[in-house]
């Protein structure tokens, strides 16, 4: 058999190359790839490559209003809701995509590992549908399509209702740009246990109770995708419109109740003391017990009575999230919101778990102020705190906190709960960005300056890895063990070596003029990546590329010095398929003739200098490139490439040059919250 010519080429073992290679040593791929979903958005006009909102954005808006009921002997709420839902689309919708989150405690639906359930339970039961006043079918759901071709029913018909991802089949579809209105009877057993992962576990015992995913919600019907089919599947959380919460939450006396939105009746629910207190927490900055731990049952907690309706009001928000038990402490101080003034920040925790709150007020606040000065300003009147077996999760006005992931936590009311994207697929975009915000925050908690060094080169030990997802593959199907690290760690790494690119402060204000722009909106990766580029003034679809798209390294290295009268000449290396730019410092001797300046070079001081050439050195598909040092004749003792260590490098012990000059130390990669380790020269 003769063998491929492409086999020949590669000079397997045994194998004679029968010819030089036609093709460059490595080719760089510069541009963004566009999938099919951003290419139909770019066609209808709804997106477009500046990355900023056109003309022809759209977006649903679903307002909800909600009575539920708590009977804590059951463990069971059960609720009425209407739901108002506005086509402010162009496309006349045959079905209405149906969130059901509570189906995932059902046995039968599937699970992604490691989140366990702390509890099997009937899921969400539905009793009553009714679409636009007329009722609709409930039995028979049974599994579907995704609502093609199939001819309308005679009546709504509920589909996969079994499912977290079930659709409601119309007999006449919503006309663009017209309203529609959904009436549902539920209720759902709260799963109790000891489940693991966020928001698999409720409550506790029959005294507190942390609903979450906790109604039925229309799905997210974008220009991109149409409706969101994905499934709940545990780790990956959610993509909502944004809309009008009125919300009534009938609770036995003496519970004490909160969530997102402002309370709207605290004459009915609260104690005269209790109100009393609450009117002062804006005047100071010191802490506010509006309800004490001694303070337990009807008319000490709350007010009198055997039940009470607590009424919350949520405006322009993408999810409501509440908790009630019958012994919360509820404390109080106030945040000053840069350009708002101040709001109140809430905590409602067990008495016994005090020493977990103990600085989570504090941390909350800081992390208020700072990311509103950072970013733009908190979007809400209130935050708040809630204890429970969730101990880190967020909701707009609310945070199922303790101090542990306070800061983290509150940091996610600007993304995803004030600038949205489909967490479901790129989680990276919240949780990636907040993990980046976080190291900014922590570092002006501590009064030091912030320290991107060697997380990007960090990522040359992970790459490579065929167990890792590239950053644009659906975080819903992530792969084993690597949905913490691409969800949440890689990022950092990404804008670590984008800082080494442009510069950390230029990364900073890009983001937060994407953000501006994005304010409750659906914001995709493709806008962001178009949008920091023209914020940067950098054609940046190389990086976006590796990074995103890819799981590729730069690895690069020195391989050589030669000095020829006053021009020193290093060759440097890269063997991964990412560039980057080469930038290079210079250590002279510390006495000897003048050193010359360079265009491209900036004296760190007396003896040092940074020299950058451009990433477009590698574009031609070479992988060595000549630098020519032309400092004069004063000796060069070592040159260090990546001397930040901000690009991802498998081995960097050959960055140096002469070796053994002391190379720079890339930090540990995890898939906790990544810290700087220091080692960079």
């Amino acid at each position: 058999m003769q063998l491929p010519s492409w086999v020949l080429a590669l000079g397997l073992p045994g194998v004679l190359v029968a010819q030089a290679q036609p093709w460059p040593e490595r080719a760089v791929r510069r541009d963004i790839p566009i999938t099919n979903t951003f290419r139909h958005a770019l066609a209808a006009g709804s997106r477009d490559s500046s990355g900023r909102p056109t003309k022809g954005y759209w977006q649903l808006k679903t307002d909800y209003t909600i009575q539920v009921r708590l009977d804590p002997a059951t463990q069971r709420i059960t609720g009425t809701e209407r739901i108002q839902i506005d086509n402010q689309s162009g496309d006349s919708l045959r079905n209405i995509g149906l969130r059901l989150p509570a189906n995932h405690f059902l046995f039968e639906s599937p699970r992604a590992a490691p989140w366990i359930a702390g509890e099997n339970t009937d899921g969400m039961t539905l009793t009553r549908l009714v679409v636009n006043g007329q009722t609709a079918k409930l039995a028979g759901g049974a599994p579907q399509g995704r609502g093609g071709n199939e001819p309308p029913p005679a009546e709504p018909t509920l589909m996969n209702g079994r499912s977290t991802a079930a659709r409601v089949a119309l007999p006449a579809p919503i006309p663009p740009r017209t309203s529609a209105t959904l009436e549902i009877d539920w209720s759902m057993k709260l799963p109790g246990g000891t489940g693991q992962g966020h928001r698999m576990t409720m409550r506790w015992a029959d005294t507190l109770f942390q609903p979450t995913q906790w109604f039925p919600r229309v799905a997210v019907y974008d220009d991109l995708r149409g409706w969101d089919t994905e499934l709940y599947l545990g780790p990956s959380e959610f993509y909502n419109d944004f809309g009008r919460f009125d919300v009534k939450i009938d609770v036995p006396g003496g519970w004490i109740v909160s969530g997102t939105g402002v309370l709207q009746n605290p004459e009915e629910v609260l104690t005269p003391v209790a109100r009393a207190r609450l009117a002062h927490v804006l005047d100071s900055d010191s802490i506010t017990t509006v309800v004490g731990p001694d303070e337990v049952g009807p008319g000490a907690a709350t007010a009198a009575g055997d039940r009470l309706v607590w009424h919350l009001v949520a405006e322009n928000v993408n999810d409501f999230a509440w908790a009630t038990a019958k012994k919360y402490v509820w404390q109080a101080l106030r945040a000053n919101i840069p350009g708002k003034g101040y709001v109140p920040v809430n905590m409602y925790y067990l008495p016994g778990r005090a020493r977990l709150y103990a600085n989570a007020g504090p941390l909350a606040k800081h992390a208020l102020e700072y990311y509103s000065s950072l970013w733009f300003p908190y979007s809400f009147p209130q935050l708040t705190l809630q204890d429970g077996p969730s101990a880190g999760m967020e909701y707009p006005m609310v945070i199922n906190s303790n101090q542990g992931a306070a800061d983290h936590e509150t940091g996610h009311q600007w993304w995803p709960m004030t600038v949205s994207n489909n967490e479901t697929w790129y989680g990276w975009m919240d949780e990636g960005f907040n993990q980046y915000m976080n190291i900014l925050s922590d570092a002006d908690r501590g009064h030091t300056a912030p320290n991107y060094d060697g997380l990007g080169q960090s990522y040359g030990r992970i790459s490579g890895n065929e167990a890792e997802p590239p950053m644009m593959w659906d975080a819903n199907y992530a792969g084993p063990g690597f949905y913490g690290f691409t969800t949440y760690s890689k990022t950092p790494l990404m804008l670590s070596m984008l800082g080494g690119v442009v510069g950390d402060t230029a990364v900073q204000r890009a983001q937060r003029e994407w953000g501006e722009a994005w304010r409750f909106k659906h914001t995709s990766p493709w806008d962001w990546m178009f949008f920091m580029n023209r914020a940067l003034g950098r054609d940046l679809g190389w990086f976006w590329y590796y990074w995103l798209f890819t799981t590729e390294s730069v690895d690069g290295s020195i391989t050589g010095m030669k000095t020829t009268g006053a021009v020193t000449t290093v060759t440097v290396r890269q063997d991964g398929q990412m560039p980057s730019p080469v930038v290079l410092k210079v250590r002279f001797a510390a006495t000897g003739p003048v050193i010359r300046p360079m265009k491209n070079a900036v004296m760190v001081d007396s003896a040092t200098a940074v020299v950058t050439w451009p990433v477009d050195v590698w574009f031609g598909g070479r992988r060595t490139f000549a630098a020519p040092l032309a400092f004069g004749a004063r000796k060069i003792e070592s040159v260090t490439f990546d001397p930040s260590c901000r690009f991802p490098d498998k081995d960097p012990s050959d960055n140096v040059w002469p070796r053994g000059a002391g190379a720079p130390a890339a930090s540990a990669v995890t898939n906790a919250r990544m810290q700087p380790q220091g080692g960079c020269h």
